[in-house]
C-alpha cells in the first residue's frame, strides 16, 4: 500500500486544506511568506490587522504574533516551525498561545512552481476531527484561509512591480514606550522629524487608523529647499507601542496633485530594556520628477533615525 496516500486517507477527517495559484514566481511569494515586513500587510482574514513579535523561520524557530480584529480583539499565536526547505515547503506546530487554548495543529504549506505562476496549498491537521470542526465554526477558519490567500494575492503585485523600498533598522538606548512617544507627540516629532539641515515649523498628528498627518518641511536657508514642503498622510494602524503604519504624499503640484505618496511601517521592539525600531517604507506611486527624492530616500530616513537618536539622548 502506498504509505502517502494511507497517511492522507487516515487524517482527511481532521484537516483543512486550501489551495490557490498566484500569478508570481515561486521566489517571490516565498519572500512574501516568510519575511515578516511582508507578512504584516496581507496576512488574516479581512478586516484583521497584525503585529509580529517574532518569525524566526528555521526549524525549532519560533513564531509570536497577534492578529487584531475588526471589533477590537486581540488573538495571539505562538507557533514553531519544525521543518523549512526553501522555496518548497514550511511545516510548523500551532500549540496556541496561551494555557488552555484548544487551537492546536500541524501546518505545511507548499510551493510549487507552476509555468512560471506558483500554486500554494496550505495543509492543516488537528488533533480529531471535532477539533477541525470547532476551528471551522468557531474561527472561521476555513473562509478566514481563504481570506488570507486573497489578500495575498492582492499584495504580491505591490512587491512585484519593483517598487522603490526602504528598509532600515536602528536600536535606541530607550525604553520601547519613550520611542514611542517622540514618534507620537507632534510636538517632539517636530523636533527630529527630517534631514540633517531640514526643519519641521509644523506637525500636526491625529493619532487614530483614519487620522491625518500634516508635516511642513522646510530646507536651510538660501537653498532651493527655502520653503514649505508640505508632507500629507494618514495613519492606517496605531498599536501603541508596537506599531504604526500611514501613508505619505509630498511634492504637491499646483493643482495639489501629489508626485510621489509611500507606505511606511514602523515596529517598536523591546530588546533588553532598549528599543530596536525598524522603518519599511515602500513608493505606492511616483513620477520621474521625483525620481532624485526618490534615491535619496534612504539616505533621509538614516538621517531622521540620527536626529530622532540625538533627540531622545537628551531628553532621556
Amino acid at each position: 500500500m502506498d504509505m502517502a496516500k494511507k497517511n492522507t486517507t487516515s487524517t482527511a477527517d481532521r484537516e483543512i486544506v486550501v489551495t490557490r495559484v498566484f500569478d508570481a514566481p515561486r521566489e517571490l511569494v516565498w519572500e512574501a511568506w516568510t519575511d515578516p515586513r511582508h507578512v504584516v500587510h496581507w496576512w488574516g482574514p479581512n478586516g484583521f490587522t497584525t503585529t509580529i513579535e517574532k518569525m524566526d523561520v528555521r526549524p525549532g524557530g519560533v513564531w509570536k504574533l497577534v492578529m487584531h480584529g475588526p471589533d477590537g480583539t486581540n488573538y495571539p499565536n505562538k507557533s514553531v516551525f519544525t521543518e523549512v526547505v526553501k522555496p518548497e515547503r514550511i511545516c510548523f506546530f500551532h500549540s496556541g498561545s496561551k494555557e488552555g487554548d484548544d487551537v492546536e495543529f500541524e501546518a505545511t504549506w507548499t510551493f510549487e512552481n507552476v509555468g512560471g505562476k506558483t500554486r500554494v496549498t496550505m495543509r492543516g491537521i488537528f488533533p480529531t476531527a471535532a477539533a477541525r470542526d470547532k476551528a471551522i465554526k468557531v474561527y472561521g477558519a476555513l473562509e478566514g484561509a481563504h481570506q488570507t490567500l486573497a489578500r495575498l494575492a492582492g499584495y504580491l503585485p505591490e512587491i512585484g512591480s519593483g517598487k522603490a523600498s526602504v528598509a532600515i533598522t536602528r536600536i535606541f538606548n530607550a525604553p520601547r514606550e519613550l520611542v514611542w512617544k517622540a514618534w507620537t507627540d507632534p510636538k517632539q516629532m517636530a523636533q527630529w522629524w527630517g534631514s540633517h539641515e531640514f526643519t519641521a515649523p509644523l506637525c500636526e498628528l491625529d493619532l487614530r487608523p483614519g487620522g491625518a498627518i500634516l508635516i511642513h518641511m522646510r530646507g536651510p536657508k538660501g537653498s532651493p529647499f527655502d520653503m514649505i514642503l508640505p508632507m500629507k498622510g494618514m495613519f492606517h494602524e496605531v498599536i501603541a507601542p508596537e506599531r504604526l503604519v500611514f501613508t505619505s504624499s509630498a511634492f504637491h503640484d499646483e493643482a495639489g496633485i501629489p508626485q510621489l505618496e509611500a507606505l511606511n511601517t514602523v515596529t517598536f521592539e523591546d530588546y533588553n530594556g532598549k528599543t530596536r525600531l525598524t522603518v519599511h517604507a515602500v513608493v505606492v506611486k511616483s513620477t520621474p520628477a521625483v525620481a532624485g527624492a526618490i534615491a535619496g530616500m534612504e539616505q533621509g530616513w538614516t538621517q531622521s533615525l540620527e536626529k530622532l537618536a540625538a533627540h531622545i539622548e537628551e531628553h532621556a
